[in-house]
């Protein structure tokens, strides 16, 4: 069996299904740039965009609470959350649409770069609009700029309904307007501050706290349709410009013209192009792809493409997958819970489950679908996620799942989704084991199937 065959697909893709391994591609690393050169396959279904969801939460929201006066007072029907079915229905079948794609998709690497770069960009479901709207954020935001360039990227997410809300951009109001007097508003510095911290240049980038001042002053005005503006675009991206900060603005040293809406998108275009913006990007890929500590010719490669080609985000991926030092036998990666549970259903072909159960077994294994904890995102390195609870938490899923999916042998399960990785000493415990459902968790939790 190929090594290289099996470390595409768990360390770039999401995991082995089927033969991937067995049955491996001529070039593993042609194969996988491949991917990133074709269109995208996932199937919104019956999945709403960002504006119908935002109208749906919304109405849940102002729907008052009427009790029948004949109901207890304990009925369930009295429960406040109940108003709040139709934003659950959507966040569940936005997690149960991703996850059924990510284990069934033959483009593993470019369904793990959506994750990582909706990570990125983290939009976490705080509050009830964003459970409507944090999963077409991906949809919309990520997945049609994986391979494109990372300056479309970044300002199709600072400008998405989701992002707006998330940091509170949508009620940011210049200090010298008119809306800002009569209505007691202020101007709101989270977006401005989480751009330059974390979604361009880095903690580390050379920006001042008069930098974030003033690209929250030009990003003032974006907000998002609803009752006080853009009424016939509700739930959309709008440009207010009554609440928008008259005058020039000064960021990293370069003035922007009074432009309306325009003066703000050029400010993110110079962002995207900042070099330690690319020094960012590709320390962030270099660890997510060689390791936690990413060495730094890795990081210094991707560097240097991100800037050669003005951001091309697929330009950048083939150069990933250039890295030497990703392919090093040695897994130096910890998954992640989802990650954890996706390459499980790739390697055992587990079936969809419902959309409520679903999120059941991801708020079980303690990493729920666009709920990170922080604008920073979910952290990617091992000690974040090989904790004994977590580990725990994962030893109890894959006992009950080895229960369940009957007879097997679980030598070939190692075949098929670890292949070479697989050790010595692993295909020893497992070959000892006193049934077959022993040995398949075994399997599951051996340190080669927890790591990439």
């Amino acid at each position: 069996m190929s090594l290289d065959a099996a470390i595409a697909a768990t360390r770039f893709g999401l995991g082995a299904r089927g033969t991937e391994i067995a049955d491996p591609p001529a070039d593993p690393r042609a194969a996988l740039k491949a991917q990133l050169a074709a269109s995208s396959a996932f199937d919104a279904g019956d999945l709403v965009s960002s504006a119908e969801a935002l109208t749906t939460a919304l109405a849940a929201l102002r729907a008052p609470r009427r009790t029948p006066p004949e109901t207890p007072p304990d009925d369930p029907t009295d429960d406040p959350r109940a108003k709040l079915a139709p934003v659950l229905d959507i966040y569940a079948d936005e997690i149960a649409a991703r996850t059924r794609f990510a284990a069934t998709t033959t483009a593993g690497f470019r369904e793990r770069l959506v994750r990582f770069w909706s990570n990125h960009f983290t939009v976490a479901a705080v509050k009830p609009p964003l459970l409507a709207l944090a999963g077409a954020f991906e949809r919309e935001a990520i997945r049609p700029h994986v391979a494109g360039r990372f300056a479309d990227m970044l300002l199709a997410a600072e400008s998405h309904p989701a992002m707006l809300i998330y940091l509170d951009n949508h009620i940011s109001v210049g200090p010298a307007t008119r809306v800002a007097t009569r209505r007691n508003l202020g101007l709101n510095e989270n977006l401005a501050r989480e751009t330059l911290e974390l979604h361009t240049l880095g903690v580390d980038g050379g920006y001042s706290q008069a930098d974030v001042e003033e690209l929250a002053k030009a990003i003032t005005g974006w907000t998002v349709g609803g009752r006080h503006v853009g009424r016939d675009r509700s739930g959309e991206f709008v440009f207010a410009a009554p609440m928008h900060e008259p005058g020039a603005r000064r960021v990293l040293g370069r003035r922007y013209a009074d432009g309306g809406v325009d003066q703000g998108r050029a400010i993110l275009d110079d962002l995207a192009r900042h070099p330690a913006t690319a020094r960012h990007v590709a320390t962030k890929l270099a660890r997510h792809f060689v390791a936690d500590a990413p060495d730094a010719a890795s990081v210094a490669a991707l560097e240097r493409v991100f800037l050669d080609t003005d951001g091309d985000l697929g330009a950048v991926s083939a150069a990933v997958v250039d890295l030497d030092a990703a392919w090093a036998p040695a897994q130096r990666k910890m998954k992640t819970s989802e990650e954890f549970l996706i390459s499980a259903m790739r390697a055992l072909a587990i079936p969809a489950l419902p959309p409520r159960r679903l999120g059941g077994v991801f708020r079980a294994l303690g990493q729920r679908p666009f709920a990170a904890p922080s604008p920073a995102g979910w952290p990617d390195d091992a000690a974040a996620w090989a904790g004994p609870d977590a580990i725990k938490k994962r030893l109890e899923w894959a006992a009950a799942v080895a229960a369940r999916v009957g007879p097997r042998r679980p030598e070939s399960f190692l075949d098929n989704a670890l292949g070479d990785l697989a050790s010595a000493a692993t295909r020893q415990a497992v070959a000892r084991a006193e049934s077959g459902a022993q040995g398949l968790a075994l399997a599951l939790m051996s340190p080669e199937f927890q790591r990439r």
